[in-house]
C-alpha cells in the first residue's frame, strides 16, 4: 500500500471508456423495510442491461445459485458477470468502493481507498471498509489509502464517491454541506483548503465548483450526485425545483446561481441544463431523496432512475436530446430510493485504456 503523492494521476470522467461497473447484491433488509423483496429484482434488472454490452463485477455474500436464478430470469448476459464473494454491509458501492485513477501514459491505474464509515451517521459500516482491500487482491491492481498532514499529524480521510463528481478534465462539483457541516462530519476540523488539496493531489483536481445544499430527504447529508453531474466536461445538468413552497427551491436555485458563475480551467462558462426534480416522492410518510440526477453513464447506455411520477416523460426527453449516441433506459427506483439511494449510489465504474 502506498500513501506517496501521485503524479501524472487523475480519475477520469464516468463517461470515458470502462472495463466494468461494480454492484453488491442486496441483503440488508433493514435498508428498506417492508419492501426489500422488490430490491433483488430491481437489481437484478440493472445488471441484466449494463451486462448486454460490458462487464459486471458483482459481489455477493452466499447462495450464488439464488442469485444465478434471478439473473437468469432476467435474462442477464452471465458470461459478462464476474461473481465475487465479498462480503457487505449496504449496496451503496459508489460510496464503499473503489475510486478508480489511472495514468494514462503509463498505462497503470490504481485504487484510492478513503475510509468509509456509513455518512457518520450508521453504525455497521465494517464490512463495507473493507471492500476496496479486498478488491484490490481479487484484479491486483494496487491500492492507495489517502492522507493529509494535519497539524501535527498525518490523518486518514472519510470520503465517499458520492461527494463528489468530475468531468475529467480538472474540475470537481461538490458541496459545503457534506463535507463542512458539523452535521453527519467526516473528517473533524477540516476546511476547503483541506479538501482541496486532497483532491489536487490524489485526483488530478485544479477547479474546484463549491455548492450548498443537497436536497431533501438525503441521509448523505448534502451528496453532490442527486443534485448537480458532469455530462461532457463543459456541460453540467443541475437540478431545480419551481415550487416556490418545495424544501428544496431556495438551495437549488442557489445552486443554480453558483454554477450559472462557475468557470472552467480555460475561464470559460459551463453549459448549464436544467433538470426538474420530481413531484416529491414520500413512502411510509417520509420524503425520500428522489432525482434523475442519481444516473448512471455506461459504454453504450443511460441508466436513468424514474419514480413514477409526471415529470418522469419531460426529463427522459431532455436526457434522449443530450446524450445523442448514448440509449437512455428509464428504470423505475420507486422503491429502490426507499433506501436512500438510486441508481448511482449502487454502482461503480472501472475505467479502461
Amino acid at each position: 500500500m502506498m500513501t506517496s503523492k501521485l503524479t501524472g494521476f487523475k480519475i477520469p470522467a464516468e463517461w470515458e471508456p470502462q472495463k466494468s461497473i461494480w454492484i453488491a447484491w442486496p441483503y440488508n433488509k433493514n435498508d428498506w423495510p417492508d419492501l426489500f423483496s422488490f430490491i433483488p429484482h430491481v437489481v437484478a434488472k440493472i445488471v441484466k442491461i449494463i451486462s448486454e454490452n460490458q462487464k459486471v463485477d458483482l459481489l455477493i455474500d452466499k447462495n450464488k445459485h439464488q442469485v444465478l436464478n434471478i439473473l437468469k430470469n432476467y435474462k442477464a448476459k452471465l458470461s459478462n458477470i464476474n461473481f465475487h464473494k465479498i462480503k457487505t454491509d449496504r449496496i451503496w458501492l459508489r460510496d464503499s468502493g473503489p475510486i478508480f485513477v489511472i495514468n494514462k501514459r503509463i498505462k497503470k491505474k490504481l485504487i484510492l481507498d478513503f475510509k468509509f464509515n456509513a455518512w457518520s451517521k450508521y453504525y455497521n459500516f465494517n464490512r463495507d471498509n473493507q471492500i476496496n482491500k479486498k478488491i484490490s487482491k481479487i484484479i491486483k491492481v494496487k491500492r492507495i489509502e489517502p492522507k493529509i498532514s494535519f497539524g501535527k499529524n498525518i490523518r486518514s480521510i472519510v470520503m465517499e464517491g458520492g461527494a463528489f463528481d468530475t468531468n475529467g478534465n480538472g474540475s470537481l462539483l461538490l458541496t459545503e454541506e457534506c463535507l463542512l457541516s458539523k452535521v453527519q462530519e467526516r473528517n473533524n476540523g477540516f476546511k476547503k483548503k483541506d479538501y482541496e488539496n486532497i483532491f489536487s493531489k490524489y485526483l488530478g483536481i485544479n477547479n474546484f465548483i463549491w455548492l450548498k445544499k443537497g436536497i431533501s430527504g438525503d441521509d448523505t447529508h448534502g451528496h453532490i450526485d442527486d443534485i448537480a453531474r458532469f455530462v461532457d466536461k463543459n456541460t453540467i445538468m443541475t437540478a431545480v425545483e419551481k415550487n416556490k413552497k418545495d424544501a428544496n427551491f431556495k438551495n437549488l436555485k442557489l445552486n443554480f446561481t453558483i454554477l450559472s458563475r462557475s468557470r472552467n480551467n480555460n475561464r470559460e462558462k459551463f453549459q448549464i441544463i436544467k433538470i426538474p426534480m420530481p413531484s416529491p416522492v414520500f413512502i411510509k410518510k417520509k420524503r425520500v431523496p428522489a432525482s434523475y440526477l442519481n444516473f448512471l453513464i455506461t459504454n453504450k447506455k443511460v441508466l436513468l432512475p424514474i419514480f413514477n411520477v409526471k415529470e418522469d416523460k419531460k426529463v427522459i426527453k431532455i436526457f434522449r436530446n443530450f446524450f445523442k449516441n448514448k440509449k437512455i433506459i428509464p428504470i423505475d427506483c420507486s422503491k429502490l430510493i426507499w433506501g436512500f439511494g438510486a441508481i448511482h449510489c449502487m454502482t461503480q465504474q472501472e475505467p479502461k485504456f
